[in-house]
């Protein structure tokens, strides 16, 4: 591992006495990155105070907690005073009601940006992902930070990121003085479960033919660094957060130590499109995109900024695979240890599939009775 990114030193050393420490809210603060981030703002030096606002109390006790639902309006009168909120409220499980984490995510966001301006907060950090740009078989590799984004909903969770980001773009015309910046994480790796790290632990990995993936990792750690920063108004605007570089699908394979299984594209998306259509699998056929065409990003507002991730891809990766080690999953559908140890990885998939068939053609015969 690389040495503590010149953001982490600085936090670690007391500011100037004429720089002027913010108060930063972060909303989400009792799991996963809100967690991390509120427990590393509490220990900075150069942060005045935290409040942490979340639906339960969490482990931090130098900040100062709020409990409430970020769709509430009350969230305004916990806001004053506030000149920064970090925004890290949001489901993403593959598991929640697609509908329900939509409301959730959308309604969340248009309530803490409307309650900031209201209480008169400077900057408000949202987090969204990578994702947001699209995995299209022209993209640049990489891609410019600012280029277009070009991702539709047909992914997991990414049409309620693009809406985030459009909320995002409108919220300093409608409130005048908010200024809005927006983390894009790349692919998310230390306590996360989502359709891309669920793809490591197929005891084969799926190559659709003639597809080129590309792969780049950001580790947790990484993530709550580069969001301090955003906190401390080190870097503005939208900036992509991950490893240097990235990775062939081919150095994926031999870091990994699995091999690969490819299938025609019209194979795997249409088998991938039914079994989600029936409700086998969590993952729609959108998440495929992700493994098939590159949507690596070159990190220049970060690095313009001084930061530099910890983490190389390699090392993210290989804590990846640590994580899921013992867990089977095939199409993105998690399999207990006798149905993964009994059928093996082509003879899972192929249960699937046949059950998605089994399923298709039983309704039909009801619609015909």
């Amino acid at each position: 591992m690389s040495s503590p990114d010149p953001q982490v030193r600085a936090t670690r050393n007391p500011p100037p006495a004429t720089v002027r420490r913010p108060v930063v809210a972060v909303t989400g603060a009792a799991t996963g990155a809100g967690e991390l981030l509120t427990r590393r703002l509490a220990a900075s030096e150069e942060i005045k105070q935290v409040i942490a606002i979340d639906e339960r109390r969490g482990e931090v006790p130098e900040a100062e907690w709020h409990l409430l639902d970020v769709r509430d309006p009350l969230i305004a009168g916990k806001l004053r005073g506030v000149d920064v909120v970090v925004h890290l409220a949001l489901d993403l499980d593959l598991e929640s009601d697609a509908a329900a984490r939509t409301a959730y995510n959308v309604r969340g966001t248009q309530t803490v940006l409307t309650a900031a301006a209201a209480a008169g907060v400077h900057r408000v950090v949202l987090c969204t992902s990578a994702m947001v740009y699209g995995a299209l078989p022209d993209n640049d590799v990489p891609l410019a930070e600012d280029a277009e984004l070009r991702a539709t909903a047909d992914a997991t969770g990414v049409g309620d990121l693009l809406e985030i980001e459009r909320l995002g773009r409108r919220a300093p015309r409608a409130h005048p003085g908010l200024n809005v910046t927006v983390a894009r994480p790349t692919v998310l790796v230390g306590g996360t479960d989502t359709a891309l790290t669920r793809y490591f632990e197929s005891p084969r990995l799926l190559v659709v033919a003639g597809s080129r993936p590309t792969w780049q990792f950001c580790h947790m750690d990484d993530l709550v660094s580069a969001l301090e920063c955003a906190a401390l108004e080190k870097v503005e605007g939208e900036f992509v957060v991950g490893c240097d570089g990235w990775l062939e699908q081919e150095e994926i394979e031999e870091l990994s130590g699995i091999r690969r299984m490819e299938l025609p594209s019209a194979v795997a998306l249409g088998a991938a499109s039914r079994l989600h259509r029936l409700g086998l699998t969590p993952s729609p056929a959108g998440d495929l995109a992700y493994t098939m065409h590159p949507w690596v990003v070159s990190g220049s507002r970060l690095h313009d900024a001084g930061w530099r991730p910890r983490y190389t891809n390699e090392e993210v990766l290989a804590e990846l695979l640590d994580e899921v080690a013992g867990r089977h999953t095939v199409a993105g559908r998690r399999l207990g240890r006798k149905d993964a140890t009994t059928l093996g990885a082509a003879g899972a998939t192929v249960a699937l599939v046949g059950t998605a068939a089994l399923v298709r053609r039983a309704r039909k015969a009801r619609r015909r009775i």
